[in-house]
């Protein structure tokens, strides 16, 4: 007999579906059943892709004892945390006081008024290893709820008070300066792996946001370093088994300290950030291997991850067949069978492929070489080499395809396809690509059309149902993609619609007290506090997502308001981005745009004409953090609907002689304007 759970539309929440748990999801049935009989909330969050969510599904929410304890003693709510990040920050941030660590599944104990007074993350069927089993922490919680509700209500006192003191920060009084940059590289230089790439021991995680800001660093002559700690981890990154030699795309994080042994789910998020990354590295360098990388994962997306809608999914399982990694590992039968015993003895020993395996008696495809290094030890010529891994990826992925599948999660999320939308229209513009700039504009109607039904951007879609209220990194994310669409073509639809949105966000989660902005509307649901992120973790939160888009809003529409909104948190975090840049990896890069120069660069001309073509490709193969880009077709304000926002990059400027021409500006003040590539390029060099 289903439960509750049957009628939502998260596949993590129906994955639960048939537990003999009386499960709810959150919502008002639950909370009032539990104020109506006085029992405590057990909430469970988790989502799709977690491993140790499954493996604690099947040891004790699919046993019949247990589920038996918990309908006895608990109103039991399940939660998928990528649907509701509020009510994770929440009940994370308690777990994290009562036990100076978090994690999924997370296991939380709630009053009836939703306050919490105890909590964990994985809880093993039967006593383990120091832990106790989930049937006696059961009973344990239970009874105390009932016989001493004296301490409970300390408990829940003291948590409640202080929760939420992270996200409140006093108001910086100091001036940002370029010195917060310094230290923050210092920081990050002393602490940087310099065998392996990357931050931090095992395990792993890719932090896309520090490189971006190495990059942004490297980019002002600050420090040559900067590059270098960059190569170094994505080069790594990218021959590690870490990333889908085969299929393209990042798993979620590396177990290992040299990025061999992931964990073997895949992130929207991370792959949005990563393939963005990517395009930067080779927009700096021109290395053929970051572009690679960068059009792999991005053609991963398009291949497996997208709805025929316009919607990106949002993550693939680590396990299938209930064994994590099986979908992607390899034997050296499995290789010969499939290539043949010449072709796959070369293929094998480039990916480092032995009869031993390297994770489970099997093997997860690994680089040990450039495919030069490899060619010249063989004896081989390169191309040679780069043939036979070629033909060999293509002919196990045709392979791989017919395997069972991990499990999809098919949901669609407001902020992360904002993300991956950013890097399908970057990527288009920079590579050429128009099957990724039609992906964005697919993307982007899709978010329009489908996910703000009555006008107000809601956070899922799945199915063709949207609900939920979005979230500040939902509006953030959407708008800042929404502008990377515009730059690619000069569509006035996109940036009419960004500027919307940040006028909606700032409505909606500004508030004058705290100086900066909520994580949730003044619309949304109230619960014990009301979260304020201001930590970039794996992806940026909602308020360095909005600083940054305000940022270069202002300089676009010269709405000083807009500026000023973004400085305010920025200066709260000053201190933060200095001594844990770690953590403030996106903020960096709000506050590298807030203090250096930006490039105002204006092309008018028809966009289809050979001659704006090629002043726009000029620009987007070059790495320019920094700027802002605006067009008009240079018809006249009867036929060009750009010139109704009244753009100040775009006052008096108009084609010269008749051709396409730019303008590069600083402080809307012009050097001359041009008509030709050649001088364009020389005038961003200078600038």
């Amino acid at each position: 007999m289903p439960n509750r759970l049957i009628n939502e539309t998260s596949p993590y929440l129906l994955q639960h579906a048939n537990n003999p748990v009386d499960w709810y999801p959150w919502g008002p049935e639950a909370l009032e059943r539990a104020r109506r009989e006085e029992k405590p909330i057990l909430l469970s969050i988790g989502y799709s892709a977690c491993h140790w969510c499954h493996v604690m599904e099947r040891e004790s929410f699919e046993d019949e004892a247990i589920a038996g304890l918990m309908n006895e003693n608990f109103v039991n709510i399940k939660v998928d945390r990528e649907e509701r990040p509020d009510l994770d920050a929440v009940y994370m941030e308690a777990v994290q006081m009562l036990t100076g660590s978090g994690g999924w599944p997370m296991t939380v104990f709630l009053t009836s008024e939703g306050k919490p007074f105890y909590g964990g993350t994985y809880f093993p069927p039967a006593d383990r290893m120091g832990m106790p089993g989930f049937p006696r922490l059961l009973m344990g919680v239970a009874a105390s709820y009932q016989n001493n509700k004296g301490e409970v209500e300390r408990v829940t006192g003291q948590l409640t008070q202080q929760m939420g003191r992270s996200g409140h920060i006093e108001p910086g009084l100091a001036p940002l300066t370029v010195e917060t940059l310094h230290q923050a590289y210092s920081f990050l230089a002393s602490n940087f792996d310099y065998q392996n790439g990357g931050f931090g021991n095992a395990p792993k995680f890719p932090q896309p946001m520090t490189p971006e800001f190495l990059l942004r660093y490297h980019s002002h002559g600050y420090n040559p370093r900067a590059l270098e700690m960059v190569e170094m981890t994505l080069e790594k990154m990218a021959y590690g088994g870490m990333y889908d030699q085969v299929g393209g795309g990042f798993h979620r994080y590396s177990t290992d300290a040299f990025w061999l042994v992931p964990h073997f789910e895949k992130m929207l998020y991370d792959n949005a950030l990563l393939a963005r990354l990517y395009l930067h590295a080779w927009q700096v360098t021109g290395r053929g291997l970051y572009r690679r990388i960068c059009t792999e994962t991005l053609d991963y997306v398009l291949r497996e991850m997208t709805d025929p809608q316009g919607g990106f999914y949002s993550a693939q399982d680590a396990d299938s067949e209930g064994e994590e990694g099986k979908f992607f590992i390899w034997t050296p039968d499995e290789i010969a069978a499939i290539l043949g015993p010449e072709e796959a003895q070369i293929f094998g020993d480039y990916y480092g492929v032995t009869a031993r395996g390297n994770f489970e008696g099997s093997n997860i495809l690994n680089v040990k070489q450039s495919p030069s290094s490899f060619a010249e030890a063989r004896g081989m010529a390169r191309e040679q080499v780069q043939s036979v891994i070629d033909r060999g990826k293509e002919k196990l992925l045709e392979v791989r395809e017919r395997r069972i599948h991990p499990l999809k999660d098919d949901k669609v999320l407001a902020s992360w396809n904002g993300m991956m939308l950013r890097s399908f229209a970057e990527a288009g513009a920079a590579l050429g690509r128009q099957d990724y700039l039609a992906a964005a504009g697919a993307n982007a109607a899709f978010l329009l059309d489908e996910m703000m039904p009555a006008g107000r951007l809601l956070r899922t879609w799945r199915e063709g149902e949207a609900k939920l209220l979005g979230y500040l990194e939902d509006y953030a994310a959407v708008a800042d993609s929404l502008l990377a669409l515009y730059e690619t073509g000069f569509e006035a639809r996109w940036l009419e619609a960004s500027i919307n949105l940040a006028d909606a966000m700032i409505d909606l989660f500004w508030d004058d007290g705290v100086g900066g902005f909520y994580d949730t509307g003044h619309d949304a649901e109230a619960l014990v506090i009301r979260p304020r992120d201001i930590f970039d973790n794996a992806q940026p939160c909602g308020s360095s997502l909005a600083a940054d888009l305000l940022l270069k809003l202002s300089v676009i529409t010269g709405k000083d308001e807009y500026s000023a909104k973004a400085a305010g948190p920025m200066r709260s975090v000053n201190r933060l981005m200095s001594q844990a840049p770690g953590g403030t990896g996106h903020w960096l890069a709000a506050l590298d745009f807030y203090v250096s120069i930006t490039q105002e660069i204006a092309v008018v001309g028809p966009r289809e004409e050979e001659g704006t073509r090629a002043l726009l490709e000029e620009v987007f193969s070059r790495y320019l953090p920094n700027k802002v880009l605006v067009g008009a077709s240079g018809g006249g304000e009867g036929d060009d609907p750009i010139t109704a926002l009244s753009l100040p990059v775009l006052e008096d400027r108009g084609m010269v002689d008749g051709k396409s021409t730019a303008y590069v500006c600083q402080n809307y003040a012009c050097q001359l304007p041009v008509t030709d590539a050649e001088s364009l390029a020389r005038q961003l060099t200078e600038g």
